[in-house]
């Protein structure tokens, strides 16, 4: 079973319009690129042609993936996020036992995670370990530099 791709209206919106550009202008550049080294001559050992239908490769492995997210998408809607719980879209305060201190992140899908902003996925090892808890609970997480516990402080939107 293909798993659900949690994106933003505007998460969408960015990963359709990257995926026209690559459609389009990225493969138009490719192929130049291609016609020009075909006109060197021997494709044998051309390393021109070589390096031009890895990008190609590569730019067609890249619209595959986008194409499928697009398609797995599951839209963020603020008005039906549940704050009784933890859960993607959330913003969550927690009190970090570690460290005695507040922290606070937005759970996202991992296609628009970005930890250095305060947005982790729903994938990542603290959210995983954070969806479904409630305010009060204490959560441990196995991070790769050990357990980290926290406590649910506040949920919203």
């Amino acid at each position: 079973m293909e798993e659900e791709i949690y994106l933003t209206q505007e998460g969408l919106d960015k990963l359709k319009e990257d995926l026209e550009r690559m459609k389009t202008v990225d493969r138009l550049e490719i192929a130049k690129m291609i016609g020009e080294a075909k006109s060197f001559g021997d494709l044998s050992e051309n390393s021109e042609y070589d390096a031009a239908k890895l990008k190609e490769s590569q730019l067609e492995t890249k619209i595959l993936e986008y194409e499928n997210k697009i398609k797995m998408a599951k839209i963020i809607d603020k008005n039906s996020i549940n704050t009784d719980k933890v859960g993607v879209g959330c913003k969550v305060k927690l009190y970090d036992e570690d460290f005695d201190e507040e922290v606070e992140y937005k759970i996202m899908g991992a296609t628009e995670s970005d930890p250095t902003c305060g947005m982790i996925s729903n994938q990542s090892p603290v959210g995983k370990a954070l969806i479904g808890a409630k305010v009060g609970d204490i959560v441990s997480v196995k991070t790769p530099g050990g357990i980290c516990s926290y406590k649910v402080l506040e949920i919203s939107i």
